[in-house]
């Protein structure tokens, strides 16, 4: 029987994994906000008021390309 191996940490914790995950969070954030920054620059626009959703969107977008060319293939543990 093959089961996915998840370990997960206590409350009030963290371990190097979570911090991995809470970096690439935070690349993917600052990603949609220069994202949103070139295009205003590029093109010229200004968001005003939806600047943040503009930042939203561009961040979805950027995570979605992330999760497309990266490889997720979780490791399995086989029990006998």
């Amino acid at each position: 029987m093959a089961v996915p191996k998840h370990k997960r940490t206590g409350k009030f914790s963290l371990d190097r994994t979570d911090l991995v995950k809470l970096g690439k969070g935070l690349l993917i954030a600052v990603a949609g906000a220069t994202l949103t920054y070139c295009s205003e620059w590029i093109a010229g626009a200004d968001f005003g008021s939806w600047t943040p959703m503009v930042v939203t969107v561009w961040s979805v977008v950027v995570n979605v390309v992330r999760k497309w060319i990266a490889d997720d293939i979780d490791p399995v543990v086989e029990y006998d």
